[in-house]
C-alpha cells in the first residue's frame, strides 16, 4: 500500500498535523516512526486469569517483528472476562457481553487512531470472535494471534485441566472425594499461563480462526510457554506488513466457503457449542448468509477424528505433538470435507497450508477419515415445540441419543446447582434451566458449574439438562443449550413446569415437551416477562438491544 494511501497520513501528515505529532513526540516516538505505517496491537491482556496473563510479553515479540518490517507498533488494551473464573457467579453474565465490548473498543481505538492495520492478541473464549468481529467490521488488513493453550497439569500419572476442578467439585459434594483430594487436583490443574488446555471454546474458536483465514495456520497449537512462541509471535508482526502491503482485507477472506470450513473444523475436533453463537455472529458481521441449520448439515457430513477433551482422550498440547491444525486440515482438505481454495492472510490457499502438515508416527489424536471416532461431529441442532428457533447439543463423547424424564424446574443456575449439591437430582431427570438466556440473564452465562458437578456426581450418562443460557466447551453430556426463543421473551421453556415429561430424540433432531398445544397457550396467557434484573449500566442496555441465541446474540 503506498503511503499516499495510507489511513495514518490523514492523522500524521502535513504541518495542521504537527501538534499530533508532537503528543507522540512526548511518549518516544521519532520522526521516523511517523513516517512508517502505524500498526495497533491489540491487546487483551489482564491479570485476573492464565490465559491471557501472558500477553503482554508476547506483545514484545509482535512490535519487535512490526518494526523489523518497517512499520510503526501503536500497542493499546481492551478487556478479558474469564469464564473459568466467573463461572457459576452473577459475575458471569458479563462474559458474552464482553464479546461485544471487545470488538466495540477494538473498533474505536482503530479509528480514532486511523491504525493502517491491525495485530490482536487474544487468550480467553470471547476475545477471539471479539477481535474476528472487530476486522471483518473494520475491513482493515490485518492478523488475529492466539496466545496459546496452557501445558497439561498432572497429578498421580494423569493429565489434568480445569474441567477436572469442576468436576471434582461435584464429586466433592457427592461424598465420593475427600477435601484433600479436591485440594490436590486444584493445586496441580493450572500449572502457568495459558488458555484451558482441551478442546474447549478458546481453543476450539483458535481453530476456526485459521480455517478463517485470519490467523497464521499452525499458530494456534503452538502452546503459550513454547519456546516457539516468540518467534510465532514475530512472525505475525511481520505477516502483518506484509498484509498490508499486499492490501489484504477481512472481506477478501471471510466467505461463505470459509465459514463452512471453520464449522467443519469444530465438527471434526468436537469443539465447543459457543462456536455456534460466535459464527453466526461473525458472518452476520461480514454480511455472509449463515443460519443455525447450517451446523447441524455440516456436522452431519464431517466424521469426528480429533481425539480431544472433552469427548475424547488428549489435550491441546497433544495436537501440536501430533501434527497440529495443519493435520486436521489436511484431513478435512484430502477427504473434500472442507474448500481447500479457501484464500488465508498468508497469500496461500487453505489446502497449500494443509500441504504442510508434518504427522508424528504413531499419534493418536487426529484419526484417518475412513477410521472415525464417530462417523459425524460434534455438533446437532435439535428444533420441536421447546425450540422453535433450535438449540444446540455437542455429541463428541458417548452421549445417549434418546432420553425421555421429568422435568425439574429451576428460575437461575444457582438454584439448579444447590439442587444437584443437595442431592436432589435423580437419574432419568431432565433439568431446565431458565431465564438466563442473552435477554434474561442477561448475559447467557455459561453452566459448567452444574453441568460438572452431574457427571462428578455420576449422574452425567442419566440426566439431560437444557437451557436458555450456554455451555462450556468443557460440557459433556446430553446438554441443550442455547433453546430459543428464550424465556424473558416468552419462549416455550418459559411453561415448563415442574413433572412434565420431555423427550431428547437426537437421531428425529426433536426436542419435545410432551404437553399439549391448548395446555401450552393456557399457561402463557397467564405468564408475564420477569422485570429485568438490571435497569441501569451495561448489562441493561445489552439487554434493551441483544439477538436471540439463533441469530449469534448479537447487538449490532
Amino acid at each position: 500500500m503506498s503511503a499516499s494511501n495510507r489511513r495514518s497520513r490523514a492523522l500524521l501528515a502535513g504541518p495542521s498535523r504537527a501538534p499530533t505529532r508532537a503528543m507522540l513526540k512526548g511518549i518516544g516516538f521519532t520522526d521516523t516512526d511517523l513516517e512508517r505505517p502505524l500498526i495497533g496491537i491489540a491487546n487483551t491482556w489482564i491479570e485476573t486469569m492464565p490465559c491471557n496473563y501472558h500477553l503482554r510479553d508476547l506483545a514484545v515479540h509482535v512490535k519487535e517483528g512490526v518494526r523489523a518490517a518497517g512499520g510503526t507498533p501503536m500497542e493499546f488494551n481492551t478487556i478479558s472476562i474469564s469464564d473459568g473464573v466467573t463461572m457459576g457467579t452473577q459475575g458471569m453474565k458479563a462474559s458474552l457481553v464482553s464479546r461485544e465490548v471487545i470488538a466495540d473498543s477494538i473498533e474505536l481505538c482503530t479509528r480514532g487512531y486511523l491504525f493502517d492495520a491491525l495485530v490482536i492478541l487474544v487468550g480467553c473464549d470471547k476475545t477471539m470472535p471479539g477481535a474476528a468481529m472487530a476486522l471483518a467490521r473494520l475491513d482493515i488488513p490485518g492478523v488475529i494471534l492466539y496466545g496459546g493453550s496452557i501445558d497439561a497439569g498432572h497429578l498421580d500419572g494423569k493429565d489434568l485441566t480445569i474441567q477436572d476442578v469442576f468436576e471434582a467439585v461435584g464429586a466433592h459434594a457427592q461424598g465420593k472425594i475427600g477435601a484433600a483430594e479436591l485440594k490436590a487436583i486444584e493445586d496441580h490443574a493450572c500449572p502457568g499461563a495459558g488458555a484451558c488446555g482441551a478442546q474447549y471454546t478458546a481453543n476450539t474458536m483458535a481453530m476456526a480462526l485459521e480455517f478463517l483465514g485470519l490467523s497464521p495456520m499452525g499458530s494456534a497449537s503452538v502452546s503459550a510457554v513454547s519456546p516457539r512462541k516468540a518467534d510465532v509471535a514475530r512472525e505475525a508482526g511481520r505477516l502483518v506488513m506484509d498484509v498490508l502491503e499486499r492490501d489484504l482485507r477481512p472481506s477478501a477472506l471471510l466467505t461463505r466457503k470459509c465459514i463452512e470450513n471453520a464449522i467443519a473444523a469444530v465438527a471434526a475436533t468436537g469443539g465447543s457449542t459457543n462456536a455456534v453463537l460466535h459464527l453466526l455472529a461473525l458472518a452476520w458481521e461480514a454480511r455472509i448468509e449463515l443460519a443455525i441449520e447450517d451446523f447441524d448439515r455440516i456436522s452431519a457430513r464431517t466424521p469426528l477424528i480429533g481425539d480431544l477433551r472433552p469427548g475424547g482422550r488428549f489435550v491441546a498440547v497433544d495436537l501440536e505433538r501430533a501434527g497440529g491444525t495443519q493435520l486436521v486440515a489436511k484431513r478435512l482438505c484430502d477427504a473434500g470435507l472442507c474448500d481447500g481454495s479457501a484464500l488465508t492472510l498468508t497469500g496461500k490457499t487453505l489446502g497449500e497450508e494443509a500441504a504442510s502438515a508434518r504427522e508424528t508416527p504413531g499419534q493418536e489424536v487426529v484419526v484417518p477419515v475412513d477410521k472415525p471416532l464417530k462417523p459425524t461431529g460434534g455438533l446437532v441442532i435439535l428444533k420441536g415445540n421447546l425450540a422453535t428457533e433450535g438449540c444446540v447439543i455437542k455429541m463428541a463423547g458417548h452421549e445417549r441419543s434418546y432420553h425421555k424424564g421429568p422435568a425439574r424446574v429451576f428460575d437461575c443456575e444457582e438454584d439448579a446447582f444447590a439442587a444437584v449439591d443437595r442431592r436432589e437430582i435423580k437419574a432419568g431427570d431432565v433439568v431446565v434451566i431458565r431465564y438466563e438466556g442473552p435477554r434474561g440473564g442477561p448475559g447467557m452465562r455459561e453452566m459448567l458449574g452444574v453441568t460438572a458437578a452431574l457427571v462428578g456426581a455420576g449422574l452425567g450418562e442419566h440426566v439431560a439438562l437444557l437451557t436458555d443460557g450456554r455451555f462450556s466447551g468443557a460440557t459433556r453430556g446430553l446438554m441443550a443449550g442455547h433453546v430459543a426463543p428464550e424465556a424473558q421473551l416468552g419462549g416455550t421453556i418459559a411453561a415448563v413446569r415442574d413433572g412434565d415429561t420431555i423427550v431428547f430424540d437426537i437421531d428425529a433432531r426433536t426436542l419435545t415437551l410432551e404437553v399439549s398445544e391448548a395446555e401450552i397457550a393456557q399457561r402463557m396467557a397467564s405468564w408475564q416477562a420477569p422485570a429485568p434484573r438490571y435497569t441501569r449500566g451495561v448489562f441493561a442496555k445489552y439487554a434493551a438491544i441483544v439477538s436471540s441465541a439463533s441469530k449469534g446474540a448479537i447487538t449490532g
